[in-house]
């Protein structure tokens, strides 16, 4: 039998132009106006540039690989990247308040960066199994576990930007037939958690009553009251213990962060101070931009990590309207592009992992640019294949490459 190896070019070619625009903003960020090489070890740009070199040899790596050797090896994947979440508690190296690296050196590897990848095989793999249905209870909760149990392991580090995550996996679930009662059950969930913050326990508990007797009447033919009264029940209980979860399980900056978010707070000095100057910086770009190296904001280090987390606040300050919307076009091309891929594969397995590259990128591209522009509470997940960073690069461009490489060999399939 032939095997096809037809990559699809387009979502390279964006790929690469992420990146490339990625470095671009990286080097304006961090450059000090000194002449020094594009792969300067001590500037941020040149170690960048240096892992982009070898997430091209990473690609080469990837493609080559036979395609069943990620169905095949997908259990011991999910697992090894388990036990190296699990190590960090014990060899962890801590860098800014998180344990969430391993330290080699003056090299530092990030493993939650790479347990996306696995946990996305790791779920395509259980998912794809003959004996396996997603709308039985006890293939629910396997799929779950999968999912959450790398998740449980990052919060502690504390990384909660990374676990949130974890909720694109909802995404292909979904798709696989999962009961749209769980999508409507989270997002009902966070609505009453926001609410209760701004209104407070009694409003809400109103309003969730509210509801449920206009629910009742006009759906009344197929409404059962026991049931309804059990979720309005769980909507108030659960809404009178948002305070005693916001302010004990929370920390307090993400408290602040929250508050802020909901103009609670005005901070524009201590707390708010990144997410503030990022706008300005963002603002004063106008239409064209200052042009690239040329940010006034950029250059005076008004924004903290610009590099990493804030690098979009350099793309609207240094290229303007013009080079956000191309940015974002770009990025939503991409996403385009892989739904359509995940759409016509004819394995499932190849179609689930599809799906978790999708609901990842697109959790990671809107919290980034909302939390850079002020929409949402800073929670520090990157913006991938643009923010820098060795160990972000790499995790994407694995988690990427496997599903260009299942795609490219997908004529070769028989059923």
């Amino acid at each position: 039998m032939r095997k096809s190896n037809a990559f699809d070019w387009l979502t390279i070619i964006l790929y690469f132009i992420l990146v490339i625009f990625g470095w671009m903003n990286i080097y304006s960020a961090s450059f000090s106006g000194a002449e020094t090489s594009y792969f300067d070890m001590d500037q941020p740009y040149g170690k960048q540039a240096v892992f982009i070199v070898l997430s091209v040899v990473l690609i080469v790596f990837l493609l080559a690989l036979e395609s069943k050797f990620y169905e095949r090896f997908a259990s011991i994947i999910y697992i090894g990247s388990l036990l190296s979440l699990i190590g960090l508690f014990v060899f962890g190296k801590t860098i800014s308040g998180a344990t969430s690296w391993y330290a080699f050196g003056s090299f530092s590897l990030q493993p939650s960066e790479f347990a996306k990848a696995a946990t996305a095989l790791a779920l395509a793999k259980y998912l794809s199994d003959i004996q396996t249905d997603i709308k039985t209870l006890k293939n629910q909760l396997g799929s779950f576990l999968i999912i959450f149990l790398p998740a449980i392991l990052i919060i502690p580090q504390p990384d909660p930007g990374s676990a949130l995550v974890y909720l694109a996996f909802l995404f292909p679930l979904y798709r696989e037939g999962l009961s749209g009662f769980y999508l409507i059950i989270g997002a009902s969930l966070i609505l009453i958690f926001i609410l209760t913050l701004v209104l407070g326990s009694i409003w809400v508990s109103m309003i969730i009553v509210l509801l449920g007797i206009l629910f009742y009447f006009y759906r009344r033919r197929r409404a059962s009251i026991p049931k309804i009264g059990i979720l309005l029940l769980f909507g108030i209980l659960f809404s009178f213990s948002v305070n005693y979860i916001f302010n004990n399980l929370f920390e307090q900056r993400h408290r602040d962060r929250f508050n802020i978010v909901l103009g609670k707070e005005v901070d524009a000095k201590g707390i708010g101070y990144n997410t503030n100057q990022s706008q300005i910086a963002i603002g004063s770009g106008g239409l064209k931009g200052k042009g690239w190296t040329q940010g006034t904001q950029t250059k005076g280090n008004f924004v903290p990590e610009q590099h990493t987390d804030y690098i979009f606040s350099t793309v609207g300050e240094e290229w303007g309207f013009l080079g956000t919307s191309f940015f974002i076009i770009i990025y939503t091309l991409l996403l385009i592009r892989l739904l359509v891929m995940a759409e016509r594969q004819k394995s499932q397995f190849n179609r689930v992992y599809g799906y978790s590259v999708l609901g990842i990128l697109f959790i990671h591209f809107v919290v980034n640019v909302g939390m850079v522009i002020g929409l949402m509470p800073t929670v520090g997940i990157p913006l991938p294949f643009f923010s820098y960073g060795g160990s972000g690069l790499w995790g994407f461009t694995i988690l990427l490459f496997i599903f260009v490489k299942l795609d490219g060999n997908r004529k070769s399939l028989q059923f």
